[in-house]
């Protein structure tokens, strides 16, 4: 106001001029920005070195000592015992809270008796449990005594579990007797014991027992309540240095062969810890609900370690998120209050097909922001979520993030700018790229492969005992590590994941090789050859339809369609099981033998099919 008059102030001056930052500051700033995260977690001996090595071979806080279970345990029991760690639900109308308090002594008694019975530090432990308070508990044990565990997801069969405990060479295994699905106790003890049958390496297996108390139980085998009988609440942790592993967890790769990514102790546990927090802007008040498991890497970061660290109030469950009715995660938010929903795009276009008439039965006023993450979630979706479950009141935020990169790397806050049909911006100081396959960046908006371009605390340390395959990541793009997907990014810097750029299926969030569902196929008598591919589905992303080519005095039939597809899932599980299969005379090859997937996907999908110049005749 001047003299009583509102003045207009016109802005004269642009120039049109934007100034790069200094080549310098790279050199210092993310040091600084990471060594500020550090200070989330507890140390033994903190750090006084960041990073150290190079982007192919990363060195976080090598100077540094620590437990992880300590940030995750025991500061919080000095100061908040009584606060709920999780309310755990199942599908049968279980449910159990566990304190922090609670969940140290736990933890500490199993790991007295993993100690007793020989574990010690280094040792791998393969853990087959569903989400369970249990399930976690082995997780912590472990790392409580400077063990390695390696968790398989309890929904994988038999020579999933087979290969990943040969892998790791795991002398001891905690297994559930039983998981639930849709109303149905699923047998894993049966699994467990194909996938050890005459393995000398397996000495012990721990087995949780909820629906086979009373059986007995084999030389190796010990009953979960008996073997943590009498054994001690309390346990100083094992300090260890902090590129120490953590834990090791498998993911598909485009052969047959699992790859067994290694999280350590500090790197990890920093970034899990950091990012989870300040990305999603969850704290301690409010009731946070995850809904993955913890055999994936959401469920080991944002349910386990990162969750665990930042003290939050979690609910989990174990089941199907739409048993025993089409409304149980609207119910469960209504009963708990949640205010913060950590979910996969599947979960979101499976509700959007139930329709909007479930969603007015509960009272979703307590959700504040609702994260997803898995796979690319699409606008329909994202809408659905927002305008649907949210009343345009609740924040809706797409993240992009894999196994090998610990947590979140890019994506959206909850107090900024949605854009629904793009992916997000990178978090922190990330340094992302869209390059050709000679590794040149691409014009804004055209498709490319995804890069990382300098090294972040979270990433993996290593594939397990396979140095070449960890190599691989770093070697195609001199100076980038390769995060196998394809995307583009806009003039402002909106990035877009596109999807897998190899032959990786994608299906609910779940990367499964093609490889190793054809494997399973072909392990059949019946089987001659299989080709598989993804085809577009609503509710998984992805589904799986299988190409089959029989053996010579084999019938294609309904019959033995049906056998095939049990087959897979057994060995693979669920998930790896083909929704279509179909019998064929022969698959495309190229002349050096190799299936053409390219071409069967596009003939099943009428895209274009490109160059087949490579087609045998």
């Amino acid at each position: 106001m001047i003299d009583g008059e509102t003045t207009h102030i016109e802005g004269l001056l642009a120039i049109g001029e934007e100034i790069p930052a200094p080549a310098q500051v790279r050199s210092w700033a993310p040091a600084a920005f990471w060594r500020s995260c550090a200070e989330t977690i507890a140390w033994e001996r903190a750090p006084e070195r960041v990073f150290s090595g190079a982007l192919a071979d990363p060195h976080w806080f090598p100077d540094a000592t620590l437990n992880a279970t300590v940030s995750c345990l025991d500061r919080h029991v000095a100061t908040h015992p009584d606060q709920i760690a999780y309310h755990y639900l199942c599908e049968t109308g279980q449910a159990r809270d566990i304190t922090y308090r609670q969940l140290l002594a736990e933890t500490n008694r199993m790991a007295n008796a993993l100690a007793a019975d020989g574990v010690k530090k280094g040792d791998r432990v393969c853990i087959y449990m569903p989400l369970t308070i249990e399930g976690i508990v082995a997780m912590l044990a472990c790392a409580r005594l400077g063990a390695i565990h390696s968790v398989v997801y309890a929904g994988l069969g038999a020579t999933a579990l087979r290969d990943r405990i040969a892998d790791a060479q795991a002398q001891v295994l905690i297994v559930a007797d039983v998981t639930y699905r849709r109303g149905k106790a699923i047998d894993l003890k049966r699994i467990v014991d194909d996938a050890v049958h005459e393995n000398p390496l397996v000495r012990r297996v721990i087995v949780w027992r909820r629906e086979t108390k009373g059986q007995r139980l084999g030389a190796l085998e010990r009953d979960w309540e008996d073997f943590v009988a009498g054994a001690a609440s309390e346990r100083a942790p094992e300090i260890v240095g902090s590129e120490h592993p953590l834990f090791i967890l498998y993911t598909s790769g485009t052969t047959g062969k699992p790859k067994g990514v290694v999280m350590t102790h500090g790197g990890y546990l920093v970034y899990a810890t950091a990012m989870l927090a300040s990305t999603t802007g969850i704290t301690p008040d409010d009731i946070y609900w995850c809904t993955s498991d913890i055999g994936w890497i959401v469920g080991h970061s944002l349910i386990v370690y990162g969750a665990l660290a930042n003290r939050y109030h979690m609910v989990i469950r174990e089941g199907s998120p739409d048993h025993p009715s089409p409304a149980s995660t609207y119910e469960i938010v209504d009963a708990y209050k949640v205010t913060k929903l950590y979910t996969a795009p599947t979960l979101a276009r499976m509700l959007m097909r139930f329709g909007g008439e479930l969603i007015a039965k509960s009272d979703l006023s307590s959700l504040q922001a609702i994260y997803c993450a898995g796979e690319p979630l699409n606008p329909e979706a994202w809408h659905f979520l927002f305008d649907a479950i949210g009343k345009k009141k609740v924040a809706v935020c797409n993240q992009w993030w894999q196994t090998e990169t610990g947590a979140m790397m890019l994506g959206y806050l909850a107090t900024g700018p949605i854009r629904p049909d793009r992916s997000g911006k990178a978090f922190g100081p990330i340094a992302f790229d869209i390059v050709d396959a000679s590794g040149l960046p691409v014009p804004p908006g055209a498709g490319g492969l995804l890069v990382i371009r300098e090294p972040w605390p979270g990433m993996f340390a290593g594939v397990w005992n396979d140095p070449e395959r960890y190599a691989q990541y770093f070697r195609q793009i001199p100076g980038a590590y390769l995060a196998g997907d394809v995307a583009t990014c806009d003039a402002d810097g909106y990035i877009s994941v596109l999807g897998r750029a190899d032959d990786v299926l994608n299906v609910a969030g779940h990367r499964i090789a093609t490889a190793d569902v054809e494997s399973a196929l072909v392990s059949h008598p019946s089987c001659g050859e299989a080709g598989v591919i993804g085809k577009p589905d609503e509710i998984k992303g992805e589904a799986i339809k299988a190409f089959v080519v029989l053996r010579s005095g084999f019938v294609a039939s309904d019959a033995l369609r049906d056998e095939l597809v049990a087959h897979v899932r057994y060995n693979l599980g669920p998930i790896g099981a083909p929704a279509e299969l179909e019998f064929v005379a022969k698959l495309p090859k190229t002349r050096s033998g190799k299936i053409m997937r390219r071409l069967l996907k596009a003939q099943e999908t009428g895209a274009a099919i490109g160059d087949v110049t490579t087609l045998e005749e």
